[in-house]
């Protein structure tokens, strides 16, 4: 029954994600008692699945779970999970759960800004001009005059306070405002609604939801101006990640993308897209995105709003904050209003109301600072990649902490020397850095095993030669013996290495100019509306 049920048109497709679901489980199982490390050999001997498929499992996880590739001492391709086997994108109970309470408060005050502040702003001003009014008719003995009686004049508010309210040409609900910088970006005539502006002062400015597409989109396009394979430190240089990280990261993208290892003669591990190459309008070209310093954090905005704007929203809070406060003196007594109710509805709501208004953006002063504090060292970072990969594929006379700390603080004025050695000190582990003693006796930084990683995985680009897909040069004959077929291997790889070596200095790159890139900047296509 289920071959006959598996002859219907796509019912293959369905069987095969069956099958594949089925030996994932089994994989995960084999991982566990592995404690998250293994060859594709362990697993098939774990579960007795083929080769094949083991390897497909082994991928699909490093999409879905944390893990990475590592290549052992005698070159063996290992793969590499968290031994707890945690998804990818996990989070502890307890930041879900702050993050769920703080987003039912947002919606749920940001509902009682829409009904408070005006319609409250709106009463007072009634309530002002009344007692006003009041004010003068007992003063002029019932003389009608002023803001009252026939002819007079009317406070312009009522109609167009409303319409700038809720309304503003094209303006969709539910659209994001990322702040004033993304406004001026906007026709003319998608002016942001007031009330969105009202949000941002207490909540801050929305920010963009960013797929894995978006964020995928430069890695993509550095894989096809490499010409279909990437290495650890190359993707270092373009996301100025952690190496830690950055190898976690290439292990999503080879499940994502469907890349495939390769461990070069010497030990140096690379990663090909095949995929990634072929198209519809022949060999693939590609210009390479603009490395990490070219992508610096703007520093966050409180409210993302101009002066202006704030201004206006502070205003009409003190206003309902001093009416509410003052009212027991003053409105009450010229109107004749009393009684709990009355206080309750127009002392103690408001003036609770206005404060929270107020504390609200206060708390969130303190996330900001501590927010743009780590943002500024991850910019000193990727100013700091920069000059080291220049350093090493280039000059290769070292880096210095004085040279470094110059070359960071003539990109981001006001960098501290504390952050900027650590994070060069923090390079120079990750990337395996030689240190000597420079003639000053200060430490000079030289990186001479990053130009080598760089120029072998250059080697492996000319050897694959994934943009050309033709023959080359013959590296297998069936006449070889075992030993014949290494030898051939390794004189190929060393050709290919002694060329790479003299490209890789054109690698080096610019670090003469930063560039700051907003989150919405990143958006796929020029969509803002996420």
């Amino acid at each position: 029954m289920t071959s006959e049920w598996a002859l219907h048109p796509g019912h293959e497709d369905t069987l095969a994600t069956l099958a594949l679901a089925e030996h994932r489980h089994d994989i995960l199982g084999a991982l566990r008692s592995l404690r998250g490390r293994a060859t594709v050999g362990d697993v098939v001997a774990a579960t007795g699945l083929g080769t094949d498929q083991a390897e497909a499992g082994l991928k699909s996880l490093l999409e879905s779970h944390r893990g990475h590739l590592a290549v052992s001492d005698s070159g063996e391709l290992l793969y590499e999970f968290d031994p707890r086997l945690i998804r990818r994108g996990t989070e502890p109970a307890l930041v879900r759960l702050r993050r769920s309470a703080w987003k039912a408060f947002t919606s749920g005050f940001k509902a009682w800004i829409v009904i408070t502040l005006v319609v409250y702003f709106v009463i007072f001003v009634a309530l002002v001009i009344a007692a006003l009014l009041a004010s003068q008719s007992r003063e002029g003995g019932g003389r009608r005059g002023g803001w009252g009686g026939r002819g007079h004049r009317h406070l312009p508010l009522g109609d167009f306070w409303i319409l700038y309210w809720i309304w503003g040409p094209r303006w969709r609900l539910g659209r994001p405002y990322y702040g004033h910088r993304w406004e001026r970006t906007l026709d003319k005539d998608d002016r942001v609604p007031f009330y969105k502006k009202v949000f941002a002062f207490v909540f801050g400015p929305d920010r963009p939801h960013l797929t894995p597409r978006d964020l995928d989109r430069d890695i993509l396009r550095l894989i096809r101006a490499r010409r279909g394979v990437l290495t650890t430190p190359e993707l270092v240089q373009q996301t100025a990640l952690p190496l830690p990280a950055a190898e976690e990261e290439m292990g999503r993208l080879v499940g994502t993308y469907g890349g495939e290892a390769v461990v070069s003669p010497r030990g140096e591990l690379a990663y090909s897209f095949p995929g990634l190459m072929t198209s519809a309008h022949g060999r693939v070209r590609a210009r390479k995105p603009a490395p990490a310093w070219m992508h610096l954090e703007p520093p966050r905005e409180l409210t993302g709003n101009t002066a202006g704007a704030n201004a206006a929203v502070v205003g009409i809070n003190a206003f309902n904050l001093v009416a509410a406060a003052t009212a027991p003196w003053f409105i009450f007594p010229r109107l004749g209003i009393g009684g709990p109710v009355a206080f309750v509805g127009l002392v103690v709501v408001p003036v609770i109301f206005s404060l929270l208004f107020l504390a609200v953006p206060g708390l969130r002063m303190l996330g900001v600072a501590r927010d743009n504090r780590l943002g500024r060292r991850r910019n000193m970072r990727r100013v700091l990649v920069g000059l080291v990969y220049r350093d090493a594929l280039k000059r290769g006379r070292g880096v210095t902490e004085d040279e470094a700390l110059s070359h960071v603080r003539q990109h981001l004025a006001g960098a501290s020397r504390e952050i900027v050695v650590s994070e060069l000190h923090r390079l120079a582990a990750e990337l395996d850095a030689d240190v000597v003693v420079g003639p000053n006796g200060e430490p000079v930084f030289r990186f001479p095993k990053l130009k080598d990683r760089m120029s072998e995985g250059q080697a492996v680009r000319r050897s694959l030669r994934l943009d050309e897909r033709d023959v080359g040069d013959i590296v297998y004959s069936t006449g070889d013996s075992d030993q014949e077929a290494a030898e051939r291997d390794l004189r190929a790889f060393d050709r290919a290495l002694s060329e790479a070596s003299e490209e890789v200095a054109r690698l080096a790159p610019e670090i003469e100019e930063v560039r700051f890139e907003h989150d919405w900047e990143k958006l796929s296509g020029g969509d803002r509306t996420r």
